[in-house]
C-alpha cells in the first residue's frame, strides 16, 4: 500500500507514529507532509533510515497514494484544524485516512460525507472493540514467555524497543510475537487494542485478550508498554497493562539525560533504578517479575557520550542496557536465553 504521512511541525522529534511507520511499517511512503522541513527528504532526517522519501508542503504535493496517515499524535490525541485541508484532498483523491487519534474523524460530518461520497475508509486506529471485560488473571499462566517494555516517562522508545527486541529474538531463531497497545504498533503490525482508550476497567482484560490470542501461536511474546508509572497523567495506562500482561521480564525504557516528564516538567524522574524498582514492587503482588535488561535513547549523543551514559545506565538498574536503534537489542535477547 503507497501512503503518505502528515507530520506538520513535528517530523522528526514529535512525530513517532510517522518515525515508527517509517522505520518498521510495510508500507511504501511516497511522501512526508511537513510544512516547516519542505525540500528535504526522509533521510536528511533519520541517519538510520536511507530514504530520498520526499518532504513536502501538502496532500496537494505528494505523488499518488492509496492512504493518508496522521503521523502525529498529540497530548490528548486531538485533532489540529490546520490539518483539515489535506484530510480533505486526500478523501477527494480517493485515499482512505488512518488515524490513531482520540478525536475520531468517522465522527466528523465532513469526513464522513466525504468518505462517502468518494468510496473511502475512514480507520480511526483508537477505537477499541465494543466487547472488552474484565481481566481474569490468567496471562501468567499461558504457554508463552511475557516480555514488557515500561519506561520513565512517555516518548522514550518502548515501541521502538518491543519491535527491535522482536527482530533481535527472530534472528536467534525464537519464535516471538509482538503485542501492539499503541496507535503506532497497531498500524505497523495491522492488529492490536489501542489501551489508552479502553474504559479503565477493562485495561487489564484487553491486555490479556491479546495474550491469550497470541499465546498458542509463539514461544514469547514481547509487549508494547504505554505512559509511565510515575506519570503524572498517563500512569493508569502502564499499570493496568503491568498486571494485565503478568510479564516474566521487564525492559525499562529511558532516555539519557532525561530528568523531567516531558510536557509536565515540574515532575522530575528519579534515578531510573528507582523506576525501576517501583515496577518491580507494583508488580510483585500479582505477579512477580525481574528487569531483563534497559533500552536508552543515545540518539543526541556521540559515540563516546552514548557509550558512558549506557554503562551509567546499566549501573543505575543493575542489568544490561542497550540503544537499540544505535545499535541492536541482541545483547537482550542473550540475557533472556
Amino acid at each position: 500500500m503507497r501512503v503518505a504521512i502528515l507530520a506538520h511541525e513535528q517530523f522528526p522529534d514529535r512525530a513517532k507514529t510517522a518515525v515508527g511507520v517509517l522505520r518498521y511499517g510495510n508500507q511504501d511512503v511516497v511522501a512526508v507532509l511537513d510544512r516547516d522541513n519542505v525540500g528535504t527528504t526522509v533521510g536528511d532526517h533519520l541517519s538510520d533510515i536511507d530514504s530520498d522519501t520526499p518532504v513536502v508542503e501538502s496532500v496537494h504535493d505528494a505523488p499518488d497514494f492509496d492512504a493518508l496517515i496522521i503521523g502525529i499524535a498529540p497530548i490528548g490525541g486531538g485533532f489540529d484544524e490546520s490539518w483539515r485541508p489535506d484530510v480533505t484532498e486526500a478523501i477527494e483523491r480517493g485515499a482512505d485516512v488512518i488515524a490513531g487519534l482520540h478525536y475520531f474523524l468517522e465522527d466528523d460530518e465532513e469526513f464522513a460525507r466525504l468518505a462517502d461520497e468518494n468510496g473511502t475508509d475512514l480507520w480511526d486506529v483508537r477505537k477499541p472493540p465494543e466487547d472488552l471485560t474484565v481481566a481474569d488473571g490468567v496471562a501468567r499462566d499461558l504457554d508463552a514467555e511475557i516480555v514488557l517494555t515500561v519506561g520513565t516517562d512517555c516518548s522514550t522508545g518502548k515501541m521502538t524497543t518491543t519491535l527491535e527486541l522482536v527482530e533481535a529474538a527472530r534472528d536467534a531463531g525464537l519464535d516471538a510475537g509482538f503485542v501492539p497497545t499503541g496507535q503506532t504498533g497497531i498500524m505497523i503490525d495491522d492488529w492490536g487494542i489501542p489501551i489508552d482508550r479502553t474504559i479503565s476497567d477493562f485495561t487489564n482484560g484487553a491486555v490479556e485478550r491479546m495474550l491469550v490470542e497470541k499465546a498458542d501461536e509463539h514461544d514469547y511474546l514481547f509487549v508494547e508498554g504505554q505512559g509511565s508509572i510515575i506519570h503524572p497523567a498517563y500512569s493508569a495506562v502502564t499499570c493496568g497493562i503491568l498486571h494485565g500482561s503478568m510479564p516474566d521480564h521487564l525492559v525499562l525504557c529511558h532516555e539519557a539525560g532525561r530528568e523531567a516528564i516531558h510536557g509536565y516538567e515540574a515532575f522530575d524522574i528519579p534515578d531510573p533504578g528507582e523506576v525501576a524498582d517501583l515496577y518491580l514492587d507494583l508488580a510483585e503482588n500479582v505477579a512477580p517479575t525481574d528487569v531483563l535488561g534497559g533500552a536508552l535513547n543515545t540518539s543526541h549523543l556521540n559515540e563516546t557520550e552514548a557509550g558512558q551514559a549506557l554503562a551509567d545506565y546499566e549501573e543505575s538498574i543493575g542489568a544490561p542496557a542497550v540503544d537499540p536503534v544505535r545499535n541492536d537489542a541482541a545483547a537482550l535477547i542473550d540475557q533472556l536465553e
